[in-house]
């Protein structure tokens, strides 16, 4: 196997400082190469449907959750800040994929739902980023993708607990 290029830089920087431990940027390196390539890539299906990952994590988290939600519920479901869950909603509702109602007792409060047509591109786009994602990962076995979600799932909950963000 061919080197990627943390380890070129890793080699670098142990050229200039052989004494620096490079350990963190060896995992913290790679997973953020991985994804920045991910990103680069983005999600043909989503992109053939003219949404955005975030418009579809959006459109996901009412579709999971099968309920309507406020635009805070929202936020905190998708890791997302108010703003940007604002001006996400206002380009779904104008595209008919979701809509809002005013809340009866406060007026304050807004509830999020699908639309039909909202809940149907989810159910037909989901299958296909599923499989997208799938073949994204086909260089790696059963076994691989387990062990490696395994150990990105214990290092994403020593995270949370360590820098806040965990899903209350």
């Amino acid at each position: 196997m061919t080197d990627d290029i943390v380890a070129s830089v890793v080699r670098q920087w142990q050229a200039v400082n052989p004494g620096l431990d490079t350990g963190p940027m060896e995992l913290i390196g790679r997973i953020n190469r991985c994804a920045a390539l991910l990103q680069q890539a983005e999600d043909a299906p989503l992109r053939s449907a003219g949404l955005t990952r975030a418009e579809f994590d959006l459109l996901g988290a009412v579709r999971r959750t099968d309920r309507e939600l406020t635009p805070g519920e929202l936020a905190r479901e998708t890791f997302s800040s108010g703003a940007a869950v604002t001006k996400r909603l206002r380009a779904l509702q104008e595209r008919g994929l979701m809509d809002r109602r005013g809340d009866e007792r406060d007026r304050r409060v807004a509830h999020v739902r699908l639309t039909e047509e909202g809940r149907a591109l989810v159910d037909r786009l989901l299958p296909e980023q599923l499989a997208y994602e799938r073949a994204v990962l086909s260089g790696l076995d059963d076994e691989q993708r387990g062990e490696l979600s395994s150990r990105l799932s214990e290092l994403l909950v020593q995270l949370e607990g360590r820098l806040g963000g965990a899903r209350r």
